[in-house]
């Protein structure tokens, strides 16, 4: 039987999209015109996080600002307009789209 080995402390592991973003059940993929966007459906939206939205028949991104949703174009999303929205989940991390033409894709 023995003892585990102390060199496995130092052993590289494959990094993966599991393991950085810490995707699991509750997350999903979202591609946007950019790359990609990882929302978890699990998590309750605090102030100054960024939401997907479904509204007036489209799904967007917005962020919640006290008792309102500010969507990209500025527009506020209050009151009883809040009552047609669905919040879908929580955003958790951007994944940005690299061009097979970008010379230096890490800045």
């Amino acid at each position: 039987m023995g003892f585990p080995s102390p060199a496995a402390d130092y052993t590289e592991h494959a990094l993966t999209i599991t393991s950085l973003c810490g995707y699991d059940g509750n997350c999903r993929t979202i591609e946007t015109s950019a790359g990609y966007a990882i929302i978890n459906v699990a998590f309750t939206p605090e102030p100054g996080d960024t939401v997907l939205i479904s509204y007036c028949g489209r799904i967007e991104f917005a962020r919640v600002q006290g008792k309102a949703l500010i969507t990209p174009e500025g527009e506020a999303i209050e009151g009883d307009a809040l009552d047609d929205t669905t919040v879908l989940g929580v955003v958790t991390h951007l994944l940005n789209r690299v061009s097979d033409t970008d010379q230096s894709p890490v800045i």
